[in-house]
C-alpha cells in the first residue's frame, strides 16, 4: 500500500498529476478538486490509493487522508468504483458526504453523477454504520483561479465523463460566480458545476 507520495510536481493534467519521487515519476489520478491546488515546479504532498486489478496498478491522489479514507471506503459499497468514487469526492466534502449518509439524505447523494436514487439508497445502507470510522476532514487549500479556470474545469468535468457540450454548458451557468467572486478557487467552481449538471 502506497500511502503517500511527496515531491517535486512535474505535470499536472485535468485529472492527474505527476509527482517526482526518488527521481521517479509517480502518476496519480486525481480529482478535479485536487488538482487546482498543485502547482508545477513545487514540493507537495499527495495522500495516495493503490488500486490493484488483474491487468493493471492505478495510484490515485487525494489533497487530504480525509478524502483518501473516505474513496476507500466508498469502493466498499456495492457498484461504487474508483471514478464514480471520484466523482463523489469531487461534488461533495467528505464532510458533506458524511453528514448525507448519516441523516439518509438521498437528494444530496444524487447530486454525485452516476448515482441514482437505489444507488444512494444502498450506499446508506452499506456505509450508515462504517462512516464513523473515518476521520474529521482537514481543510483543503483553497487556490485562486487563473485566467483559464474555465480551460480547466471543462477538461475536469470531460474527465469525469461529461461531454463536451454538457461541460462548456455548466461552466457558462457558474461563469457568475467568478465574476462575483474573483478569489474564488477552480475547485469551488468546479463544484459548482457539477452541481448544476447534476441537477438537469
Amino acid at each position: 500500500m502506497i500511502a503517500s507520495v511527496s515531491g517535486r510536481v512535474l505535470a499536472v493534467g485535468p485529472t492527474s498529476a505527476v509527482v517526482e519521487v526518488g527521481g521517479l515519476g509517480v502518476l496519480a489520478l486525481c480529482s478535479p478538486n485536487t488538482v487546482a491546488g498543485l502547482r508545477v515546479g513545487e514540493r507537495s504532498t499527495l495522500a495516495t490509493s493503490l488500486i490493484v486489478r488483474e491487468d493493471s496498478l492505478t495510484l490515485y491522489g487525494f489533497a487530504t487522508p480525509d478524502e483518501r479514507e473516505f474513496f476507500e471506503l466508498l469502493l466498499t459499497a456495492t457498484g461504487v468504483g474508483p471514478k464514480l468514487a471520484q466523482a463523489a469526492l469531487a461534488v461533495l466534502t467528505p464532510d458533506e458526504l458524511r453528514q448525507a449518509i448519516a441523516t439518509e439524505n438521498l437528494l444530496q447523494l444524487c447530486k454525485v453523477p452516476g448515482v441514482g436514487r437505489k444507488g444512494a439508497q444502498r450506499i446508506v445502507i452499506e456505509l450508515k454504520d462504517k462512516i464513523n470510522e473515518v476521520g474529521v476532514a482537514e481543510p483543503a487549500p483553497d487556490g485562486t483561479p487563473s485566467g483559464v479556470w474555465r480551460d480547466q474545469v471543462t477538461a475536469g468535468l470531460q474527465g469525469l465523463g461529461w461531454s463536451v457540450k454538457d461541460a462548456e454548458a455548466a461552466c457558462a451557468e457558474v461563469d457568475h460566480l467568478a465574476r462575483e467572486d474573483p478569489q474564488m478557487s477552480v475547485a469551488g467552481l468546479m463544484k459548482a458545476a457539477l452541481q448544476t449538471l447534476a441537477r438537469k
